[in-house]
């Protein structure tokens, strides 16, 4: 499994009630040959505070949705 960090949104946790950044990371299960990655087979969406460290799952729409959030990833 590897994980990516894709956005970094602030708003109100759900776990703790603190207003914290929030990443958006993406967790890929991939298909190995040899250790060579080949392609991709599963894909999930996570939300994660910075502050509590809670999480909760994303869909794809709610991703995008959150790429138009003014803070973003430097280099993204």
């Amino acid at each position: 499994m590897s994980e990516q960090l894709i956005n970094v949104v602030t708003f109100v946790c759900g776990f703790c009630h603190t207003n914290a950044q929030q990443n958006v990371i993406k967790a890929s299960n991939k298909f190995t040959l040899f250790f060579v990655p080949l392609f991709s087979f599963s894909t999930r969406y996570r939300n994660e505070c910075t502050h509590c460290g809670g999480r909760t799952a994303l869909t794809a729409a709610q991703v995008a949705h959150s790429m138009n959030s003014p803070a973003r990833v430097p280099g993204q």
